[in-house]
């Protein structure tokens, strides 16, 4: 079957001669084939993200092209007013990003469909905001977040600017589905029809920047400290290099720039990866920082809607911030300030990932604040935002996951690095102000409210079958009865597929969320252990959140936990 597509593919006539020699040079290389040809790459609530090249299973123009057309069919059936209103597009700095983008507004265009591309490179929470701000009807990112540089991806939003609800997508997928072939007549594609796609107004920009300055919790701290701040930023060859800085200046903030990483680069040549969540990525900021007694460094990963995090610590050494812990400092210095202005009201809540750190819940209740969990995936929080703020029912104060993702606001619905850089950068300001360091006020929560020590594992699973393996080891985990974890009791057991939990008594209580296949052990102690497949890359992950007195008993205790629970995986 793949075999036939693959020639099908090569011998349609509608390919340029740099694909039909691509194609080629597979030729002999049946596992290649398979893998190309052998399914096609899914569209799911995230959209799409795969390897680029040729194939029914690779990010390509063609797939492009295939999954916008059955967005722009979805769009038609909500009649005159949507299609009027159109379609943001944004792209970052990765291969092919910009075709991607361009094929996108072509298709739509071509369908009678209003589109808006931007000029130029733009992160996730501007296009986000742009949807919002423009009243489009969806969004459309290429991107692949913090993902290897081989990969590229497809997210689309929809008119709140969260990425398209779990009902919209399967209705999308429908009409994908009804297209065929990726190269199917059916789509849409008209060359002359270029001149109709509109440029994303600079006037947008504008106003997301006024916007976000006005979160700003420490202004007074701020003007007196901010220009003696010494701050290390790097893009890493992404598309926060110009929000970033310019959200900083505007505070009156000045960061020491990585030269060799404000260069927009795809193939990501400084870095193995492009995550700003792993510290080696912030290795060259780091070494600018010692050079300029820097105390801080800031990365965002190539469309700038994670944040990562490198601050000296008692020793006067960089240590690289876990997602957890910036999260933590971030959610403590918001109602922190808010509780000190008297602006926290009963209405407020906070949202964060369930695979996100259980201080968090600590801390919410310590202020008197509603924590509200989610499955993981930003989408969910920006769903939250519009059935509680949104309707005015309550108010939405602060949400973050655990892999560097981070929101305050609610100009847009989703993580954004550009507000969690100036949050960070005013924190700063905030503590320095008050004679305390960024560590210091970690170690500070720490001791109010006990260690906890937060770590997730992966697997790495390759091939075709992949995800179906991820998920038979998780459905697998679902059959186990597991009463403790390094000598901790387990409490209860969430099936998140079945949105429902079982306690250790053997009785059953449902649970609100949304489905998704995660298997989570809730313990004593009030920490947990969560399994799931990484639905971006090919990863089953294992999350530890573990609370003990301090550092060394919880590190101790998480060597245990580990172990006993490798048992059953």
């Amino acid at each position: 079957m793949y075999k036939a597509l693959y020639n099908s593919w090569l011998n349609s006539g509608k390919l340029n001669e740099k694909e039909i020699k691509e194609l080629k040079s597979i030729a002999e290389n049946e596992k290649e084939i398979e893998y190309r040809f052998g399914k096609e790459l899914e569209f799911g609530t995230a959209g799409m993200r795969g390897i680029i090249g040729l194939g029914t299973n690779m990010m390509n123009v063609h797939v492009v092209k295939k999954a916008t057309q059955g967005l722009a069919e979805y769009i038609k059936t909500l009649g005159k007013d949507a299609i009027k209103s159109g379609v943001v597009i944004s792209y970052d700095t990765r291969r092919c990003s910009y075709d991607f983008a361009y094929a996108t507004a072509l298709v739509l265009v071509s369908n009678g469909i209003t589109a808006h591309l931007f000029r130029e490179v733009h992160p996730v929470p501007m296009l986000s905001f742009a949807v919002r701000e423009m009243k489009a009807v969806a969004g459309v990112m290429i991107t692949a977040s913090h993902n290897p540089k081989e990969y590229n991806g497809y997210k689309v939003y929809g008119s709140d600017g969260a990425q398209m609800s779990v009902e919209s997508t399967k209705e999308v997928v429908k009409f994908i589905d009804q297209i065929g072939d990726a190269l199917s007549d059916k789509i849409l594609c008209d060359e002359s029809k270029t001149k109709l796609i509109k440029v994303v107004s600079k006037k947008i920009d504008k106003k997301y920047y006024k916007t976000i300055k006005k979160l700003c919790l420490s202004k007074q701290a701020v003007k007196k400290i901010g220009k003696n701040i010494k701050l290390v930023y790097t893009p890493v060859h992404g598309s926060g290099y110009i929000p970033v800085t310019t959200i900083l200046k505007k505070l009156g903030i000045l960061a020491t720039l990585v030269p060799e990483q404000t260069v927009k680069d795809t193939e990501f040549s400084t870095v193995k990866v492009p995550n700003p969540e792993v510290k080696e990525t912030l290795a060259l900021g780091i070494k600018l920082a010692d050079f300029k007694g820097a105390d801080v460094v800031f990365g965002t990963d190539p469309d700038c809607d994670r944040l990562g995090v490198a601050v000296r610590n008692d020793k006067g050494e960089f240590v690289a911030l876990s997602g957890n812990q910036t999260g933590v400092l971030l959610l403590d210095y918001v109602l922190k300030r808010l509780s000190e202005s008297k602006n926290i009201t009963k209405k407020g809540f906070v949202v964060k990932s369930f695979v996100s750190t259980s201080l968090a819940k600590l801390i919410a209740d310590d202020y008197g604040v509603e924590l509200i969990e989610t499955p993981v995936g930003f989408k969910f929080i920006g769903e939250k935002i519009k059935q509680l703020d949104d309707t005015g029912k309550r108010e939405f104060i602060f949400g973050f996951e655990e892999s560097c993702g981070y929101l305050r606001g609610t100009h847009c619905r989703d993580k954004d690095a550009v507000v969690a850089s100036m949050l960070f950068a005013e924190m700063i300001c905030y503590y320095n102000y008050m004679g305390v360091g960024i560590y210091q006020r970690l170690m500070e929560i720490y001791d109010k409210y006990g260690f906890v020590f937060d770590t997730n594992v992966s697997t790495a699973y390759s091939g075709l079958n992949a995800m179906k393996e991820m998920n038979a080891v998780v459905d697998k985990m679902k059959e186990i009865k597991i009463d403790s974890l390094g000598g901790v009791k387990v409490l209860a057991t969430r099936d998140y597929s079945k949105a429902q939990k079982t306690l250790a008594d053997g009785s059953v209580e449902k649970i609100e969320s949304p489905p998704t296949n995660a298997v989570y052990y809730e313990l004593e102690s009030g920490g947990f252990v969560c399994v799931r497949p990484s639905g971006t890359e090919p990863k089953l992950k294992v999350y530890y959140s573990l609370k003990e007195k301090d550092m060394e008993s919880a590190t101790n205790l998480f060597e245990k936990v580990k172990s006993d629970f490798e048992k059953y995986l």
